[in-house]
């Protein structure tokens, strides 16, 4: 398996996995096996990509297995949900300070595919997105629909994300977590 920061040329793979997860197209039966919240289009993700290098992507043969992506709260900002996690932002504190849109940023969202859960790709890639956000964020900063118990599981106990606040929006409830960018993952014993 092979990690990297995503290309131009590679949106079509990642749009693939992603529109097999998203919350919108994943047949109801399998919600229960997690999701992604947020839809995406070939513009959005050329945005992050070119702007935020913040698309980071497992690839097993020629196939996209997995991405996190992670970028500023600007870049964010024109999703109403992350504008109002922006807005709450003062309110929040981790590690000792006041979370802002300056010593943080926004985490997710993240896709692995079945073919691939359990098998340490989630940590690879987190840890490896890790690497290059730490270089400009002390804090990383993200959301779980409180209905996608596979997500908060995952990002809670196997990753370590620490919640520090619950919210609504649009009629759902999410946990909002957070975690220290100076640490890894597979550097530590995760429980």
């Amino acid at each position: 398996m092979r990690l990297k920061v995503a290309e131009l040329s590679d949106i079509d793979a990642i749009l693939k996995l992603h529109n097999r997860y998203q919350v919108d197209t994943i047949p109801a039966e399998d919600k229960k096996d997690g999701f992604v919240t947020t839809a995406f289009t070939k513009e959005q993700l050329t945005d992050i990509i070119m702007q935020e290098n913040g698309v980071f992507i497992a690839i097993e043969e020629s196939t996209v297995v997995g991405y996190v992506m992670s970028a500023s709260w600007q870049y964010w900002s024109a999703w109403p949900i992350f504008a109002v996690m922006i807005k709450d932002l003062p309110k929040l504190r981790y590690l000792n300070q006041n979370i802002t849109v300056n010593n943080s940023y926004q985490y997710g969202p993240v896709c692995i595919d079945k073919s691939v859960r359990g098998s340490g790709v989630l940590e690879r890639l987190f840890d490896f997105a890790l690497e290059s956000m730490s270089k400009r964020y002390a804090i990383l900063v993200t959301f779980v629909n409180k209905i996608n118990t596979r997500s908060y599981a995952a990002h809670s106990r196997k990753l370590g994300l620490e919640l520090i606040h619950e919210f609504q929006f649009n009629g759902n409830s999410y946990y909002e977590l957070a975690f220290d960018t100076s640490k890894r993952v597979l550097n530590k014993e995760v429980v």
